[in-house]
């Protein structure tokens, strides 16, 4: 099976990823984002735009996963944004209808505010260009994904990261380990992921 977590920029879903790799034996985060870090590491730096706009992002994508689901005895999860409905069907589409995998899609949705306090809270250790960057898509992020084709949604103003993450696995038909965590350990359990997340270029 795959998981894909979708949602705006800042919404939780590596977060949520890792919070259900921790919690289900035997799965794995595969991120998407690294093969567009990759292809932008390719790139002169005056050509990178947005890697999602590469056909070579979108057909990596799709090959990476479909090797790990066939080659993966576990749930593979997915955290990533995407909500351009060409590119989701180019990837989450064949996935589903060529490849023949299980795939359970998830959008995190919250409202603006709640959006916004999250980019500033994260902005403090992955730094204000990056978290800029997310601010002026959300309003698009958002509108996009309330579309019935990004369905399953969640919303998550008044959930913590553990509670996404079981909604996701009653759905999916998931068994997780149960939460153990305390406040405190699930804090930095939360900052200890975004650290992990930084990127420097």
């Amino acid at each position: 099976m795959l998981v894909w977590i979708n949602g705006p920029f800042g919404g939780g879903k590596t977060q949520t990823a890792y919070e259900l790799r921790r919690r289900l034996r035997g799965s794995v985060v595969c991120d998407p984002e690294h093969v567009g870090f990759g292809l932008h590491r390719m790139t002169p730096p005056a050509l990178r735009n947005d890697f999602q706009d590469l056909a070579a992002w979108r057909q990596g994508v799709y090959e990476v996963l479909d090797l790990a689901l066939r080659g993966h005895d576990g749930v593979v999860i997915a955290p990533m944004t995407l909500v351009e409905p060409a590119y989701f069907e180019q990837i989450v589409g064949r996935l589903r209808n060529e490849a023949g995998h299980d795939v359970r899609h998830f959008a995190l949705l919250a409202e603006r505010e709640t959006v916004l306090r999250r980019l500033r809270e994260r902005g403090l250790w992955r730094g204000p260009k990056r978290e800029s960057f997310a601010a002026q898509r959300l309003d698009d992020c958002l509108e996009r994904l309330r579309d019935p084709r990004f369905g399953e949604h969640i919303h998550t103003d008044r959930l913590s990261v553990p509670q996404v993450a079981d909604r996701i696995a009653r759905s999916a038909g998931l068994r997780l380990a149960p939460n153990t965590d305390g406040p405190l350990r699930h804090r930095l359990r939360e900052v200890w992921t975004g650290v992990r997340h930084i990127r420097f270029d």
